[in-house]
């Protein structure tokens, strides 16, 4: 496994994301360990396409009960990718 696909995890594929891909965004699951740096140039590489900016959140794990026992989910971070107009990723999400 190359270091680019150790940066960027899966896509994620939800309606919300989908309607962003309207405006050339797209979502990804990454390391929480990635950069914005790191994020555009995984990008760039795995797609052969150009990143214009990058945005990234943390998304904290949701607390979840399963009778008396709680626990949490995971807690993982997420890169909103807008590429340059005129570029697209091609089969995003499709299997």
């Amino acid at each position: 496994m190359s270091r680019y696909h150790a940066i960027i995890r899966s896509p994620s594929i939800t309606e919300k994301n989908t309607a962003l891909r309207a405006q050339n965004k797209y979502v990804f699951e990454v390391a929480p360990t990635s950069t914005k740096l790191d994020i555009r140039r995984a990008v760039e590489k795995l797609f052969n396409v150009r990143v214009e900016s990058v945005n990234t959140m943390v998304v904290k794990g949701k607390k979840k009960r399963q009778g008396r026992h709680v626990g949490y989910r995971p807690t993982r971070k997420k890169a909103i990718v807008r590429l340059a107009e005129g570029q697209s990723i091609d089969k995003f999400g499709e299997v």
